[in-house]
This record gives C-alpha cells, sequence and structure tokens, in this order.
C-alpha cells in the first residue's frame, strides 16, 4: 500500500532537513528522501549569519548549535584582505556582521557544515512526523491536482512509490526535482574552475600570527581578474580550507596545487592534504521556484561560489519561508496565494544577490585590480585602498533582505521585495523584525510562536479585537504579546505590529481599520 504523507522532502541536506524540522515540529507529516548516509565531511558553508541563528533559536537548537563549534567560542569570525600575497604590506581586517548585531536576536557563528547538519539531524529524529529514508534516490516524480507522486529507490535498487499533498526538492545544483518538474535555470558562467583544497598546516597557522585573528584570509592578485583566493579555518590550530581558481584541465596533483597555496600564501610550509576537489565558478537561480505542487529550495533553486556565506544561510531561509506557507496551507489556513509568495519572495532576493552581490563584486574587483597597482604608483594605489576597506563594512550593512513588493504584505506603494536595503529598528512591512525587551524582561523573540503574532503596545483596543475576531475567523494561528509603549518598543514606531511565523513583518500601524482584509491578505485568501 502506497503511503501518504502531506509533504515529501527530496535531498537531505542542511536545507532539506532544517524544513524538515521546521514541518515536524508544527505536526505536518513529512518524508525526507536523502541519497547520502551521513554528512559529507567537507568543511564547506561554515559562516552562520546572526538571521540563521535566529532560526536555530525558534528550533531549540543554539545552545546545541554553538556546542558544536570547532574553533574556540570567543575566536573571531571576520576576514582579512590582502593584495598579492598573505606576506604584502596592504591587507585589511574590517568590521564585518557585528556592525549590524542589534538588528538580530542572535550573535552570528561559525563551525563546519556537517558539525551543522548534525546538529539538526539529531533534532529531526526527535520528530514523531518525520520520517526519513537514507541511502534512497528519487527516480520519478509526477503531481496532479490532488497531490504528488514520487518514486524512490535504494543502493540494493528496490523502489518505494509515495504519495503526498507537496514535494520539495532540496536535493543540489543537478536537482531532479527542478529537471522534472520543468523548472529552467539561468546565469552567469564565468567560464572558470576552481580548486578546493582541505589541509593540515600547524606551520601556516604560526605564519599568520603576523596578523590580528581572524577565521577567513582573501588573496586579491591582479593576474587572477577578480577571482578570489581564500584560505579558510577549519579549526585554530591547524585546518584549513583554500578555494582559487586554476586553468583548465588542471589535475588533483599534491604538488602543483601545494605550489599554488604557496604563492597565495607568499611564502612555503609544510602541509598535509585532506580533500582535493574542483569546481565550476557559475552563478545560477532558477526561473521560478515553484511549479505546482512542487517546489525547490536551496541549491536546487539557486547556487553560486561559496562567496560571503550567501549559499547555506539563504538555503536555510528558503525553508524557513517554506515551512510555515506549507503548515498553512495543510491545516487549512493558508490559500494559494500563500504558497505563491515563496516564489515571489525568496526568488527577487537571490537573483539580487547574485547579480549584484556576486557577480557584479567579482567585476568590480577584476576593475580595482586593473586600475589600481602599487608598483605602478603607490601613492594612487594606497589611496584607492584605503577607500577600499571602508566599503567593506557598507556591503555588510546594506544586505537587508526584505518582502516589501510581496503580494502578502502590506507594505508601502511601489514597494520592491530586493536583498539590499536599510537596517532599522522600525518595524516596517515586509522586513524583518528587530528585538526589543519587554517590560517582563524578556525580549519579544522570546514570545514569538509558530504561527502569527501580533505585538499590542498601549494599543488601540478595538483594533486588537478585531484582528483577533478576524483570526479566528480564519482559523489562524495569533498569539497576541500585550506590553506598554515605551521602554524601546516606540523604536518600532508602530503600536500594532502583525508578525509572520519568519518574524517578517507583515503590517503595522496605530489603528486598523479593517482586521478581516489585513489577516485575509497576509495568509493569502484575498
Amino acid at each position: 500500500m502506497t503511503k501518504r504523507y502531506q509533504v515529501v522532502i527530496i535531498g537531505g541536506g542542511p536545507v532539506g532537513v532544517a524544513l524538515a524540522v521546521g514541518l515536524g515540529l508544527r505536526g505536518v507529516s513529512c518524508l525526507l528522501v536523502e541519497r547520502h548516509l551521513q554528512p559529507q565531511r567537507i568543511p564547506k558553508g561554515q559562516n552562520l549569519t546572526q538571521r540563521t541563528l535566529e532560526h536555530f533559536h525558534f528550533w531549540g537548537l543554539v545552545d546545541e548549535l554553538r556546542a558544536a563549534r570547532v574553533m574556540p567560542r570567543d575566536y573571531p569570525i571576520g576576514e582579512l584582505t590582502a593584495y598579492e600575497s598573505l606576506l604584502s604590506d596592504y591587507w585589511h581586517a574590517s568590521a564585518g556582521r557585528e556592525l549590524v548585531r542589534q538588528f538580530f536576536f542572535q550573535a552570528n557563528e561559525r563551525l563546519p557544515q556537517y558539525q551543522m547538519e548534525g546538529v539538526l539531524r539529531k533534532r529531526m529524529e526527535t520528530l514523531s512526523y518525520v520520517e526519513t529514508r537514507f541511502g534512497y534516490t528519487a527516480k520519478t516524480i509526477g503531481q496532479d491536482a490532488n497531490g504528488v507522486r514520487a518514486t524512490i529507490v535504494d543502493r540494493a535498487g528496490a523502489t518505494e512509490e509515495i504519495e503526498a499533498d507537496y514535494l520539495v526538492g532540496c536535493d543540489g545544483g543537478h536537482s531532479i526535482v527542478r529537471e522534472q518538474a520543468g523548472i529552467a535555470r539561468g546565469g552567469t558562467d564565468f567560464d572558470q574552475q576552481m580548486i578546493l583544497a582541505v589541509f593540515r598546516s600547524r606551520e601556516l597557522h604560526e605564519r599568520l600570527k603576523r596578523f590580528p585573528e581572524r577565521s577567513t584570509y582573501r588573496v586579491m592578485h591582479p593576474d587572477l581578474k577578480g577571482y578570489w583566493q581564500f584560505f579558510g579555518r577549519v579549526d585554530v590550530g591547524e585546518g584549513w580550507f583554500f578555494h582559487a581558481p586554476v586553468p583548465p584541465g588542471t589535475k588533483p596533483d599534491d604538488r602543483a596545487l601545494k605550489k599554488l597555496i604557496e604563492k597565495a600564501a607568499g611564502f612555503e610550509f609544510a602541509c598535509e592534504f585532506d580533500h582535493l576537489g574542483f569546481w565550476d565558478l557559475r552563478v545560477a537561480v532558477a526561473d521560478r521556484y515553484r511549479a505546482g505542487r512542487v517546489f525547490i529550495a536551496g541549491d536546487a533553486a539557486h547556487s553560486h561560489p561559496p562567496y560571503g556565506g550567501f549559499g547555506l544561510n539563504n538555503g536555510l531561509e528558503d525553508a524557513v519561508n517554506l515551512a510555515w506557507k506549507l503548515t498553512a496551507a495543510v491545516q487549512g489556513w493558508g490559500g494559494d496565494a500563500l504558497l505563491q509568495s515563496y516564489d515571489d519572495e525568496r526568488r527577487p532576493v537571490f537573483k539580487e544577490i547574485a547579480e549584484e552581490l556576486i557577480a557584479a563584486r567579482i567585476e568590480e574587483d577584476g576593475a580595482f585590480l586593473d586600475r589600481y597597482n602599487p608598483h605602478r604608483d603607490r601613492a594612487e594605489f594606497e589611496k584607492a585602498w584605503r577607500e577600499r576597506e571602508s566599503d567593506v563594512g557598507s556591503r555588510v550593512q546594506v544586505y537587508e533582505p526584505n518582502y516589501e513588493g510581496s503580494p502578502v504584505v502590506l507594505g508601502p506603494p511601489g514597494g520592491v521585495t530586493r536583498a539590499t536595503g536599510t537596517h532599522l529598528l522600525k518595524a516596517r512591512p515586509g522586513h524583518h523584525l528587530a528585538p526589543q525587551p519587554l517590560s517582563s524582561g524578556r525580549n519579544v523573540f522570546e514570545e514569538l510562536g509558530s504561527g502569527l503574532a501580533l505585538l499590542a503596545f498601549d494599543a488601540d483596543a478595538s483594533s486588537v479585537a478585531a484582528l483577533e475576531r478576524a483570526a479566528q475567523t480564519l482559523k489562524v494561528p495569533l498569539t497576541v504579546i500585550r506590553d506598554s509603549f515605551a521602554g524601546g518598543r516606540e523604536a518600532y514606531e508602530s503600536r500594532l505590529v502583525l508578525v509572520r511565523p519568519d518574524q517578517h513583518v507583515a503590517w503595522s500601524g496605530d489603528i486598523c481599520a479593517d482586521a478581516d482584509a489585513v489577516m485575509k491578505q497576509v495568509v493569502g485568501q484575498a
């Protein structure tokens, strides 16, 4: 007999497991299918943003995640950039994500992706609503008006037929779900092969004590036309990974690659390789994230080089955005417009990341290296290098994904959904809610639940009652958080703030003139 679930997830990397956790915690039955038995022990996706740590807070996993850290707890997470090599006199270690810390409930974190995956998998195993099939691969998927069907096969060739209300492909850049759902993908191909080397070297650690403590060291070399070379710490002492462009046809030869790494470092050092692999430098974004009852998330929807930590963090944001919307659909309080808003919100954000924050930055770096050179004009280069250092912090500050143009957000007229904006404490529809203390001593984020929340600060009683009635009529789970407007809450600049389950503001104001219309639009029933 074919078993039916509410959601089937194809792909059990961090995004798929995060989605399963988000659904399972809300009581949604789901099956996760993953071809690997264990997480792959390659230290990629290490930088986790403050926003990602907020997700771990709501999954009840912040302490477990921080305990899984490999580097010392207080070791800095920031980046250092050097010109030509790590022996250069030209380098800067600018401020990073700490510049926007006040706008998030959690501090950022750094640990190998496989450590983070282990924490998520342990949580998933405790959820009775989640079943798993490790060692299985999806072969075919299909759908009709009543649901989706999938055939999965194990390593011995045995097949299993499954059915569900919805299916989500979290199965990576070569997604079979995306292919069989007929979703095209476009982007920028730089026609450049890259190397990933994982190695151990205590000598490199010792030589880099000339710098302030940092977790990532980036080298800008004029010969590379803006493509990055960077060293990343796996631990503090000997563990490293290294990314760099290499000529076409490069083979995984330890000696040749050691010379490449030493050229970027600027000195010879002893090292032992644990892993050598290659990848192609490209940025790709799917034309749509939904095809009927089938959705894609993470690398299946978008892929790019490991620059800036955008990939993993945005994949987890996909999972969080989609989890509450699928929950609303299967529980009957979310309309189809809410499901469609997953594509409306997430795709424009990553499209701008791909085009403006990654591809454009490679071009800008190439133009800088072509224009300025200390061997040609030292004074000109040094002036430009100082100006460039100040730009690093500004890039962090303008990265502010928001959904102002979403059809399920009551945003400003002409609002546009995008990856950049301005961090403010003000509660703005479409934007992430900033944390603020309550009179009780707890933070607003400690009172938000898995459903919608209404912040009511010395608010108009009739408006609060009307929003409560509208939610009850539509069967929308709503928690009302009442407090005074003083004590920090006035920074929101609204006495009423309707917050979505993903901590983005859906609506704000002092008076709600039409509560039914507001609630219907927010849950896609307008």
